[in-house]
């Protein structure tokens, strides 16, 4: 098993921008498991990996096109 680096991870901020949401909504998604979250230990802050950000962008783009299409 590879070993994520804390690089590769953001804070609630910087989702937000990535994602184009408020810093409440992707509290709200992290919570409700929309979105994969880990906690830090040390200070209880929540932290996205970069790469589940782009695949949840991937599949609201798979599903916008897909419900444009009908």
């Amino acid at each position: 098993m590879m070993k994520t680096k804390l690089r590769e991870y953001v804070k609630v901020a910087d989702a937000s921008e990535i994602l184009g949401v408020s810093q409440g909504t992707i509290r709200t998604w992290a919570e409700s498991g929309k979105i994969p979250m880990q906690k830090n230990p040390l200070n209880g802050y929540r932290l996205f990996l970069r790469a589940d950000l782009k695949n949840f962008l991937k599949q609201v783009e798979s599903s916008r096109n897909q419900h444009s299409k009908q």
